[in-house]
């Protein structure tokens, strides 16, 4: 599945969004969510924080993203 975020800014009351060359879905899903609103817990900005600490260090060892969000959850 090929997904795509970005943060647009919106102008009176609408946006453009360009998608890449290799793009090739005719249809898709747009859900669109008010950035100002959106906040992340403390404690999931640290969970992050490690995560990208362990990373750092070891590169080899990197989860891939869906695992990544697994842990999350579970509050490893």
């Amino acid at each position: 599945m090929d997904a795509i975020r970005q943060f647009v800014d919106v102008k009176d009351n609408s946006f453009q969004i360009t998608l890449p060359e290799d793009f090739k879905a005719k249809r898709v899903e747009v859900i669109i969510l008010p950035s100002d609103d959106f906040q992340i817990s403390e404690e999931t900005k640290t969970l992050i924080n490690e995560r990208k600490a362990e990373y750092l260090k070891n590169p080899d060892e990197a989860t891939d993203f869906d695992e990544f969000l697994d842990e999350m959850e579970k509050g490893l």
